[in-house]
């Protein structure tokens, strides 16, 4: 789907997004060439993947807010924003991911998603970033109020800080019913070892760290560490911060991408992310309801298989 119809869609909609809006800052992305496919035997349906903690099943593509969601409180700020939401939803994503740290976020989607009759439907991840076991809890509270949420469903503690004091609050939150579940952060490479060593103690339900088509050092161990001990996989960075997008730049896809009804270089980028089995979410962030659009293409119609994964690396390798 092009941006231009991607602008026909939204405009249709109950949003009034202006095109203005749905071009945005971000880079640009090479147009799909036909609508997004089904997924599996549930047309119009995003691919799920499990939660091994319960069971539930999770829509593989989310949506970050760091920086993107730190706004006023103006219109013209808050309404592109608005339609990311509402693009999620309609195309059936539900995870949105904040932190403390990403200033006036976690306000922002909760003054948001109030505002909309199937807001309590977004899969809210937020997390713990601060020192000491009451400084914790007085910063989960106050996530709990910013979001407008009586419970959490995901509360992971951001880039490992003091981490086992809030892992200890965070089990008895759990079972007090406040957060559903518990999970810990990082978004550097450096930190995979650390990451490991707790999704093997079984300590938490959820991890999340960096993993893309050029930094692979997830697959060497962290990927399967989480598999193996049933801890479910939320990807960061998943465009190098857009570096990605720049490297691709005035370049078209190549033919063979339409096998895997890849319809864009984001579409492409993700793909080989969520091609992995262990992965089990993606959070790119975005304030732009076109680009929103463009992301949950990933999670439609067909994944790479190894082969693929492999030739799609060695083509980004390439250039």
């Amino acid at each position: 789907m092009s941006r231009r119809a991607a602008v026909r869609v939204l405009g249709g909609s109950s949003l009034g997004l202006s095109a203005a809006a749905l071009q945005g800052t971000a880079m640009d992305r090479n147009p799909a060439p036909h609508p997004f496919p089904s997924w599996s035997s549930a047309p119009g349906t995003m691919l799920k993947r499990t939660i091994p903690a319960s069971g539930e099943l999770l829509p593989v593509v989310g949506v970050g807010s760091w920086l993107q969601f730190d706004v006023g409180a103006t219109q013209a700020e808050r309404q592109p924003l608005a339609g990311v939401l509402r693009t999620l939803l309609d195309r059936g994503g539900r995870v949105i991911d904040s932190s403390p740290m990403y200033g006036r976020a976690e306000e922002v989607i909760g003054e948001l998603a109030g505002g909309m009759p199937d807001g309590d439907q977004l899969f809210c991840a937020t997390k713990v970033w601060t020192s000491g076991q009451q400084n914790g809890i007085t910063q989960m509270q106050d996530s709990l109020r910013k979001l407008k949420r009586t419970r959490i469903d995901l509360m992971q503690v951001h880039n490992l800080l003091d981490w086992r004091t809030h892992l200890r609050t965070l089990r008895t939150w759990k079972d007090q019913g406040l957060v559903r579940y518990t999970g810990i952060t990082h978004y550097a490479v450096s930190a995979h070892e650390a990451l490991e060593e707790i999704i093997r103690s079984k300590a938490v339900d959820f991890a999340q760290f960096n993993y893309s088509i050029r930094v692979r050092d997830a697959e060497k161990r962290l990927l399967k560490a989480a598999a193996d001990h049933g801890v479910a996989v939320i990807i960061n960075e998943p465009y190098e911060s857009g570096r990605l997008f720049g490297l691709v730049r005035g370049k078209p896809l190549p033919p063979w991408t339409a096998d895997y009804d890849i319809g864009s270089w984001g579409q492409f980028f993700l793909k080989f992310i969520l091609s992995h089995p262990s992965v089990t979410c993606v959070i790119p962030g975005t304030s732009n309801p076109g680009h929103m659009l463009d992301n949950t293409g990933a999670g439609y119609g067909e994944l790479p298989d190894s082969k693929a994964r492999e030739k799609m690396a060695a083509y980004i390798a390439s250039l």
